[in-house]
């Protein structure tokens, strides 16, 4: 029995209370949620329900939790029911109503953990977004794991995502890049507000060799050679890494799209028809501190220039204009101060930040290496790169470090911790419990054990302590998944798989052997523990596959 059937069992329950009694059935909810309980004395689950209704219907908490206790008590697969406290209903299940999990878990496979609790809504995710002068720094790198997570985790839970990348192909920053890119080629020194690094050499050379004819040109034409083709080659080297990183977007959006269709005029006309535009010293403002901001923001300079937040207002305009009705925008923890303006943009167009836009700001990461941290990359020169933490602990230990943290903690990664093939490396702690799960699956082959039939499987026989903890551990998947997807909070999802699932595991494993030894005849007893450590693999592979790690078969 999955929790959510038993929350379905215990509102059963109170209708027939409630139908017994002559109470109002309108104070019953449409639904209900059992919990685990702090103590595993106190039961398998646990309810407030008659605490939750006693005030509507006038009755008290422990006189309508004895009601609901004894009529539970009466349901298939309820062993007990106590009434603790001021009426908290705990609940324990009958061995095979709690084994029947390892089924459902299998079957299901893939879906399990799957959820409608976000369908209908249509979301537009936009993460990473560095801008195309070097490689992706390791902040990017955070929100590149922690946003590719999130973008699962809201899938998992039925909501339509668009995943985003926003390119910034125009302003101030590409012409020092360009400028940069024009002096590696020619040997002189970086500009001043230039670009240095390894990396503007190397791709200094490749538009050279592209266009040779490039060194020919007076400098305006070099730079703007050196512009297009140099921008191009950095972003498909981000798209590269980022890939090989395991994260692909749906959209790659190019601001200098906005510019070249007119997308800034029209979000301006649009502003303008909702009042907020106004004109001071001959340049065109959007009155935000109408909407809290802590001053208003210039649209277009006095010289006839748009500012980015020009830009930002027309790419949030035609976010909304393709449809999605909730824009997330994960930035960095220098991007603090865009909180407001960006919600009082939201307001100026109509919309409600509170439901059309959602900022998330990610803190700082820093790479250790022997106590100390690493400053700066071989090749970017000022920064760590993606390739420096994939170099130093490989893409799943990166994935995994990343996403275990709440995104609004700073955090230092340990290159000696994270590369260690032992148990207080997290991610190799729950990679253990995949490829474990796979070799005694394996090894059951070879001596002909198998799970056999679904209607021969016999849950009761799962009833040892060890195999209780670890089905209440699986059971919580599904609601892992929802509040992680709900709260935006990935590392929800990662501490459940370590903290929950793999110690259960681990102590299940010990105590409860699941291949016959030697000559040992196959009982059901084998084939039911097959069920449930089938089952410990797909919770573990599906939590694993929502941050983008993988779940080795060996190790």
């Amino acid at each position: 029995m999955t929790p959510a059937e038993l929350a379905e069992v215990v509102l059963s329950a109170a209708h027939a209370v409630f139908e017994d009694r002559g109470l109002d059935r309108a104070a019953l909810p449409a639904q209900t949620t059992v919990e685990r309980p702090r103590n595993p004395e106190h039961g398998d689950y646990a309810s407030t329900l008659a605490l939750q209704l006693s005030k509507k219907v006038g009755v008290s908490p422990r006189e309508l939790a004895a009601a609901l206790a004894e009529q539970l008590g009466r349901a298939p697969g309820i062993k007990s029911v106590e009434i603790a406290g001021p009426g908290f209903l705990n609940i324990r299940l009958d061995a095979a109503a709690a084994g029947q999990l390892a089924k459902v878990i299998v079957e299901a496979g893939p879906e399990y953990g799957r959820s409608d609790t976000l369908a209908g809504q249509k979301i537009n995710l936009e993460f990473v977004s560095a801008n195309p002068t070097g490689p992706v720094h390791i902040g990017g790198v955070r929100w590149a794991a922690v946003g590719d997570a999130l973008s699962r985790l809201l899938r998992a839970t039925g909501a339509e995502v668009g995943t985003e990348y926003y390119f910034n192909d125009a302003g101030s920053q590409i012409d020092r890049f360009a400028r940069s890119l024009l002096a590696a080629a020619k040997g002189e020194p970086a500009p001043e507000d230039g670009y240095g690094g390894a990396y503007i050499a190397e791709i200094a050379a490749e538009v050279v060799k592209r266009r040779p004819e490039v060194m020919e040109l007076a400098d305006a034409a070099a730079q703007e050679v050196f512009r297009v083709e140099g921008v191009q080659l950095m972003f498909d080297e981000i798209k590269s890494s980022l890939r090989d990183f395991g994260v692909e977007f749906d959209t790659y959006f190019n601001e200098k799209d906005l510019h070249d269709r007119g997308e800034l005029e029209k979000a301006l006309v649009r502003l303008r028809e909702q009042g907020h535009i106004f004109e001071a010293d001959g340049a065109t403002w959007l009155r935000t501190t109408d909407f809290g901001d802590d001053k208003d923001r210039v649209l277009r300079k006095s010289n006839g220039e748009w500012t980015y937040f020009a830009a930002d207002c027309a790419y949030y305009l035609d976010k909304r204009e393709r449809g999605f009705e909730r824009v997330v925008i994960m930035l960095g923890a220098d991007h603090h101060g865009y909180l407001g303006r960006m919600r009082a943009m939201a307001a100026c167009f109509g919309d409600d930040p509170e439901v059309n836009l959602e900022i998330l700001i990610g803190q700082l990461v820093n790479l250790v290496r022997d106590g100390a941290p690493v400053r700066m990359s071989k090749r970017a020169g000022t920064v760590v790169t993606l390739e420096d933490l994939v170099d130093a602990i490989g893409v799943d230990a990166a994935r995994y470090a990343l996403a275990r943290y709440s995104s609004d903690s700073p955090i230092d990664i340990d290159v000696e911790l994270w590369t260690r093939a032992t148990r207080d490396n997290p991610v190799y702690y729950v990679q253990y419990v995949a490829a474990r799960t796979a070799g005694v699956a394996r090894n059951a082959a070879e001596v002909g054990l198998t799970r056999g039939d679904a209607d021969a499987f016999h849950p009761e026989l799962l009833g040892h302590e060890k195999e209780n903890e670890l089905l209440k551990a699986l059971a919580e998947f599904p609601a892992v998944v929802a509040t992680a997807a709900e709260l935006r909070e990935p590392h929800r999802v990662a501490r459940y798989l370590e903290e929950s699932v793999a110690p259960a595991f681990h102590r299940f494993y010990d105590s409860c052997q699941v291949n016959p030894r030697g000559d040992e005849e196959i009982t059901d007893t084998h084939r039911a523990r097959l069920w449930l450590l089938d089952a410990t693999r797909v919770v573990v592979a599906n939590g694993l596959h929502l941050l983008g790690v993988s779940a080795p078969e060996r190790m």
